[in-house]
């Protein structure tokens, strides 16, 4: 899977939230402002990458996300985890409850995460940031 820049991933997000879209609403829903141009060549990169595909309804076309969240997530973290951690999951993971400076609670609640069976549902919390 080819790699998402800054601009095309805010693109998907918003694919990936709302569902099928026009570039009309991805522009009014863009988290800051886009020109036009702009958003269109994000559209095209990502047409071109394969993660996007879109269907011309009359004079619109319309996006929509072929490229899951979560595979887009497991590329991003390999490649952080390759660059950064020189390849070791378990670097990443001690260097996250460093630099996070989790409570003991957090700490507690990650080893049960560890021990527990495979398949945990998402966590709606998160370690604290100060």
């Amino acid at each position: 899977m080819s790699r998402l820049t800054p601009g095309e991933l805010k693109v998907m997000r918003l694919l990936w939230e709302h569902g099928e879209m026009k570039p009309a609403e991805l522009q009014e829903k863009f988290p800051e402002p886009i020109k036009n141009p702009a958003l269109r060549s994000h559209l095209t990169t990502l047409l071109e990458k394969g993660h996007v595909t879109r269907r011309l309804v009359g004079k619109a076309y319309f996006y929509r996300p072929t490229t899951r969240r979560k595979s887009a997530f497991r590329t991003m973290l390999g490649e952080l985890v390759d660059a950064y951690c020189g390849g070791s999951m378990e670097n990443l993971v001690m260097n996250i409850i460093r630099s996070e400076k989790l409570s003991e609670d957090d700490l507690i609640a990650l080893r049960k995460l560890a021990e527990g069976p495979e398949e945990q549902p998402p966590s709606t919390g998160g370690g604290r940031r100060g």
